[in-house]
């Protein structure tokens, strides 16, 4: 007979998994707030673009933008005992959309990053979403000199229902991202029991 260290029924709970994605259009933010949030070193697919990418990927607004991300981002944040999230970023580039079904998979909720200097950036990511039924907060990655627009301006602007939460953010700050974290996770919760 096997020894046990504890007695029966004082076991630690077994903490349930939350898959979110992280998405948006390209330089919005999205290996930033995985890095960011994740409490383990993240796994990052982190390329330096080629020339291969001029005249293909649209790099207005994000000139000085010299890596992308070719496949996933992923990250891994406990948010108490009993739940943990799993973070995936897609990749923002058109051209590797295709691995966003792949991602999807098993997915409870969603992170769209919006950039609001290029704000069409995050069209295809909200109707992805939309079109699937997953749950999914907007996060307004707010960058420095850009202008600060109200949460019901961007709701306005990506034509979002009302339920969609808007989340003002700055990607880089664990404490920010992590109030995004939050925010999808009571939707997620919202949905769940509706």
């Amino acid at each position: 007979m096997a020894s046990t260290d504890s007695e029966p029924g004082t076991e630690a709970p077994v903490p349930s998994a939350l898959k979110i994605l992280v998405a948006g259009g390209f330089g919005a933010g999205k290996t930033t707030l995985v890095g960011a949030v994740s409490e383990i070193a993240p796994l990052s697919t982190e390329e330096v673009m080629t020339e291969a990418s001029y005249g293909v990927d649209d790099l207005s607004g994000v000139e000085s933008k010299s890596t992308t991300t070719v496949a996933l981002d992923f990250g891994r944040i406990t948010i108490n005992e009993s739940l943990v999230l799993y973070l995936f970023g897609t990749p923002g580039q058109e051209r590797f959309w295709f691995m966003w079904e792949e991602l999807s998979e098993g997915a409870l909720g969603a992170i769209v990053i919006a950039d609001t200097r290029r704000l069409e950036t995050c069209f295809a990511a909200v109707d992805f979403f939309e079109r699937r039924g997953v749950p999914f907060v907007v996060a307004v990655n707010c960058f420095e000199g850009a202008h600060l627009y109200e949460p019901d301006e961007v709701r306005e602007a990506l034509s979002l229902n009302p339920e969609i939460p808007i989340v003002l953010c700055d990607a880089r700050d664990r404490k920010s991202a992590k109030e995004v974290l939050l925010t999808l996770v009571n939707r997620v919760a919202e949905s769940v029991n509706a």
